[in-house]
């Protein structure tokens, strides 16, 4: 037997839908299956539409200056000071 093996984005591992139509499809036919509420999006980095959990515009962007982007030692042992 064949199963069809979806393709999938190489950015963010999700699905990848022709159209819009088609992902909407998809997002219709979840909510009726499995009860969940989907969003269909185009992606930035293939270019196809991918569906989501998240409400559009629900998210705020993170800003890119934090102490979680700041660069860290990898050396075995190391435990950063605590202030």
């Amino acid at each position: 037997m064949h199963y069809f093996t979806p393709r999938r984005c190489a950015a963010t591992s999700k699905i990848m839908y022709h159209d819009r139509a088609k992902a909407q499809q998809a997002a219709d036919r979840s909510m009726v299956e499995r009860d969940v509420l989907l969003w269909v999006y185009r992606c930035d980095y293939c270019g196809s539409w991918h569906l989501t959990s998240h409400e559009p515009g629900s998210y705020q962007r993170i800003r890119t200056v934090s102490r979680a982007s700041k660069p860290h030692s990898r050396k075995r042992g190391y435990k950063p000071r605590r202030r």
